[in-house]
């Protein structure tokens, strides 16, 4: 009896362990600008550093972790910060992103708030590609 009630707590628990979903992972990495985009969301509107770190190469991922804190990372190394933000690639006539075999170079808007004034910005970002993945490699000067 002992050994059903074990087993059947083992099942049970083996069950909802694999329903789970793992919160503090980014999983769509094919696309570099989708890789922005949920990188920053991670970063300004789920306060989540660990997604963030995810999907950065293993260099930029310790910088980031290093931080502790989502806040101080928007600050220390993107200097912005918001309340609220909307995250969006570039979509003007403009080239949203240069792309060659193994990197890219992505441009992101946003256009939030902070301290109840509007605030906009602008970042772009080097991507590279690590095993059929793509992952934020540096974060490059203000294109402005």
């Amino acid at each position: 009896m002992k050994f059903f009630k074990f087993f059947s707590l083992c099942f049970v628990v083996l069950l909802v362990a694999c329903g789970e979903k793992n919160t503090d992972k980014i999983s769509d990495v094919d696309n570099p600008e989708l890789v922005a985009i949920a990188f920053f969301n991670a970063l300004y509107n789920e306060k989540n550093i660990k997604k963030a770190a995810s999907v950065c190469s293993p260099q930029l991922s310790r910088i980031i972790l290093h931080y502790q804190s989502t806040n101080a990372v928007a600050r220390h190394l993107f200097n912005m910060s918001f309340d609220t933000v909307e995250v969006k690639p570039d979509s003007s006539g403009v080239k949203v992103r240069e792309q060659f075999k193994n990197s890219a170079v992505i441009t992101v808007f946003f256009n939030g708030q902070y301290h109840g004034e509007p605030h906009k910005d602008v970042k772009r970002l080097s991507l590279i590609q690590l095993d059929n993945k793509w992952v934020i490699d540096k974060i490059l000067k203000d294109p402005f």
